[in-house]
């Protein structure tokens, strides 16, 4: 698919991040899009942006839409379909996302599955729903974000990050197994597997706001214990932080984590629309995803030691994973 003029791109997560500067650049070349997302505000203005770029008569659609609840992406099918009048998708992007539930032993379990929810069934979910009106089309890519964590389980040896970890290994198993399915049932339609390292995003916060936890502003002494107590099994005298400083923090890092990355998602959105154009099946977004492929290919028993996460350290490598495991992290990226 060299053209994605005319063609209908379906974007999950659409509202910010990648999911808009996917849509933003999609737009500019004329191609109609399905935008979903959890907040109806964000998507509003990724309509507008998409809008001011893209030729005239081209169409974008906004579909209020959880992807880990079947039901609601059984209706964002269902609307795409009719909005559009259309028999056929030609593109679907996997991109939404969430972070949290970073510890299968002491985190929440319902923010653990909200978290693995997301960022699995969400794919999974979406793929089986709009998989029928891809194979209509006469030729047609689906694109699945999983991550550098859907390789590398971890943010360092002291943040735990099973559920996103988990469910970005299951996308990415899951992508790689539909290349043959694909080639024997539907060789039309490819598939791509996109592992994104650190880009700059709004995951942080936004994460926060879809688990219902209160903001750093809002967080009482109780909401800020569970970090007293990781601090406290760090070695981090906790007593001698205020409550002030640590919610300080916490607003620094989702800062840090969306103005400080060293790929934009602008650039990000670049990098997977050119790999689908050369049906790339696998895309790697940023060289601190290609220079961690590269070590834990070469180091796989290491890649989860104090030593490995050392010598990321002084390569300079992962500036996004050494802000998740400063002591102020709040969850997982």
């Amino acid at each position: 698919m060299k053209s994605f003029s005319g063609k209908l791109a379906v974007v999950t997560g659409g509202g910010t991040g990648m999911g808009r500067e996917l849509a933003k650049q999609l737009a500019a070349e004329g191609c109609h899009l399905a935008l979903c997302d959890v907040s109806r505000e964000n998507m509003e203005a990724t309509r507008a942006a998409c809008l001011g770029l893209a030729p005239a008569g081209t169409r974008v659609s906004l579909h209020d839409c959880d992807v880990s609840v079947e039901a609601q992406v059984l209706a964002f099918r269902d609307g795409v379909a009719r909005e559009h009048a259309a028999s056929c998708v030609h593109l679907l992007f996997n991109n939404a996302g969430i972070a949290g539930g970073g510890s299968l032993l002491l985190d929440d379990r319902a923010e653990w599955e909200k978290t693995f929810g997301v960022c699995w069934y969400g794919v999974y979910y979406t793929t089986r729903a709009f998989l029928p009106l891809l194979v209509a089309a006469p030729e047609a890519h689906l694109v699945n974000t999983s991550s550098v964590n859907g390789f590398w389980a971890s943010l360092g040896p002291g943040v735990p990050h099973t559920a996103y970890s988990a469910a970005k290994f299951a996308v990415k198993g899951f992508s790689e197994a539909l290349i043959t399915d694909l080639r024997l049932n539907a060789p039309h339609v490819k598939v791509s597997v996109v592992m994104p390292g650190h880009v700059g995003t709004s995951i942080v916060s936004n994460s926060g706001s879809v688990l219902g936890r209160p903001s750093p502003k809002e967080m009482t002494a109780e909401d800020l214990r569970p970090l007293r107590e990781r601090m406290a099994r760090q070695g981090i005298p906790a007593d001698a932080v205020s409550d002030d400083l640590l919610r300080a923090g916490l607003e620094q890092l989702a800062r840090d984590f969306l103005d400080k990355a060293p790929l934009s998602a602008a650039a990000a959105a670049t990098i997977i629309l050119d790999g689908v154009r050369a049906e790339r099946w696998r895309i790697l977004v940023g060289d601190d995803a290609k220079a961690l492929d590269q070590r834990v290919r070469e180091e796989p028993e290491e890649a989860y030691e104090a030593a490995f996460m050392e010598r990321l350290r002084r390569a300079g490598l992962f500036g996004g994973i050494q802000a998740f495991t400063d002591p102020v992290d709040g969850g997982g990226g």
